[in-house]
């Protein structure tokens, strides 16, 4: 037996089992054995048999059958999730501050696996705590990213670091889970001009983070969602593998024609499925038509076309977007509860038209029917003009994961990578 063999079986026990079971089973405090984890203390090296006892009380998957575990984090509705889950993975781990988003979020996932935790902003929460995982998601927020002039120097006692050039923003986050829990690979996605926001700087330093101070193997494209659903939508996703592999955009399959805006369309003609989770909040089933609330009003419509028109007169392009079954449509944004303006659909010269009711907001987001809108319609328009269209991560799913298993595998067989130390 070598010093490191207790370490060893440490970690394959921590990659099915909580440092609470692990410290009930060995009969010592779940604060003993995050130090250990940690290096602080060596782990004992009489602790092998108890650790090879656990480790044949259970299958060396997770129970559940996953492929993979992830953590989700800035979750919104979920998803990123559905398009990792479509292949395998198992969620362990959210983060989501916002309540409206939340409670749609439980009320579609639920407690769907036991030892998945919940937690709110994770700001505050102790990278060491968040559970063990394959692959870290984030659809993080692009804040104004300040980088002349920031330093944390005087409180960490360093003189440069990622720590200091991303004070203040949500990335820093998601850096320093990646720095304490090594997953074997990432996936984050923000808005298209994150590639230009101040001046190129942004993105530099953020590349410079995952890249240099992280040691990732990264890939970025620009993917716009019409490929898959109705909807110009350009989203930057930045993949990262802590290994170097064969990865490449290539493997993508986008078609090159995508779907028109009848496919998501509520359909008039009878055939409009009934959602016992929808029952006719946002389509009257009987009457065979769109509920009335959502076309607009005389004095809305009568806004939105002058408004139009000073532009129109001034040489600007602003105005709003209507649109009919056989078009493609701008972006979604979370301001469409406001005046719907990007999207309208045309109802015929006599009838003005109309929003998307948020049924047809989930659909042009790549949603399912079976997923449910347990808010009110002004939250639910804010949450999918904020989500991401679903099929577009679910393909980039699709060619991360052979990639992902590769890296499980080499961990089986002992390369391990340990969290980095910052000092």
């Amino acid at each position: 037996m070598t010093n490191t063999q207790p370490l060893e079986l440490l970690r394959q026990a921590r990659d099915r089992f909580t440092q609470r079971e692990i410290a009930e089973h060995v009969g010592k405090t779940p604060k003993t054995v995050r130090r250990w984890e940690k290096g602080e203390v060596p782990c004992p090296a009489m602790l092998e048999p108890a650790l090879r006892d656990l480790l044949q009380k259970a299958p060396h998957s997770p129970a559940s059958g996953s492929r993979f575990r992830f953590i989700d984090l800035f979750a919104g509705i979920g998803g990123i999730r559905m398009g990792f889950e479509a292949h395998g993975g198992e969620c362990v781990f959210t983060s989501e501050w916002n309540e409206f988003s939340k409670k749609t979020y439980v009320e579609n996932f639920g407690d769907r696996h036991p030892r998945h935790l919940f937690v709110g902003d994770i700001v505050p929460f102790p990278a060491e705590d968040v559970p063990d995982h394959d692959v870290l998601l984030a659809g993080f927020p692009c804040q104004p990213f300040s980088i002349a002039g920031v330093s944390k120097k005087n409180s960490l006692g360093r003189p440069h670091g990622f720590e200091c050039t991303t004070q203040g923003t949500l990335f820093f986050d998601v850096a320093r889970i990646i720095a304490a829990k090594r997953p074997k690979a990432f996936l984050l996605e923000n808005v298209k001009n994150l590639l230009s926001h101040d001046r190129g700087n942004t993105f530099r330093v953020i590349m410079q983070i995952l890249r240099d101070e992280l040691g990732y193997d990264v890939h970025y494209r620009i993917i716009d969602g019409k490929h898959f659903t109705p909807q110009h939508r350009e989203r930057i996703i930045i993949v990262g593998f802590r290994e170097k592999t064969s990865f490449s955009w290539d493997d993508l399959q986008l078609p090159s024609e995508g779907p028109r805006l009848s496919s998501i369309l509520h359909r008039t003609d009878g055939t409009e499925p009934v959602l016992p989770w929808d029952g006719d909040r946002f389509f009257d089933h009987r009457r065979q038509t769109v509920q009335p609330k959502y076309t607009l009003t005389p004095k809305l419509w009568a806004y939105l076309q002058a408004y139009a028109e000073k532009h129109r007169a001034a040489g600007n392009g602003f105005g709003f977007g209507l649109v009919t079954p056989d078009s493609v449509a701008r972006t979604l944004s979370a301001r469409y509860y406001k005046d719907g303006s990007e999207i309208l659909v045309a109802q015929g010269n006599r009838k003005r038209p109309r929003r998307l009711t948020p049924r047809e907001c989930a659909r042009l987001m790549g949603f399912p029917d079976t997923f449910r809108i347990p808010v009110s319609d002004t939250q639910a328009y804010r949450q999918f003009g904020n989500s991401v269209v679903v099929p577009v991560i679910r393909e980039v799913a699709r060619i991360m994961v052979p990639h992902v298993e590769a890296l499980i595998e080499q961990e089986r067989a002992g390369v391990f990578q340990p969290p980095l130390a910052f000092a």
